[in-house]
């Protein structure tokens, strides 16, 4: 088992989810149940895949949540592309928005090939 609170890649995936809800709250009113929803919804699952893979069993299943975890992090990176291409988000909050969660995917890729490799050698 895996503390998560003292992950960097969950810290790192909980300070931008805070910074899209900040930005999807400016988001046209008629969005709330759109994209608005769609993003928010996916922001929240990155952390949610950590935290909860973390508290599984195996290295193994932990691999399992963080793999949807990046899943919901190249959601997200899709529909800021949306977002922006509607005029929903303006640069450069757009650009610190993508920078941030490409940084979340590198550190999720990062742990998952970890993990594969100490499955590999154990």
């Amino acid at each position: 088992m895996h503390n998560f609170k003292e992950l960097r890649v969950w810290k790192d995936s909980i300070e931008l989810a805070k910074l899209v809800y900040k930005a999807t709250a400016l988001f046209p009113q008629d969005e709330r149940y759109g994209l608005t929803s769609q993003i928010n919804r996916a922001v929240v699952s990155v952390p949610s895949n950590i935290a909860e893979g973390a508290g599984r069993g195996s290295d193994k299943e932990f691999g399992q949540f963080l793999r949807i975890a990046l899943g919901s992090a190249f959601e997200l990176e899709t529909q800021l592309i949306l977002a922006e291409s509607f005029g929903f988000v303006k640069q450069p909050q757009y650009s610190d928005l993508i920078t941030k969660n490409e940084g979340v995917q590198k550190m999720l890729n990062g742990f998952i090939n970890m993990l594969d490799r100490k499955g590999r050698v154990s």
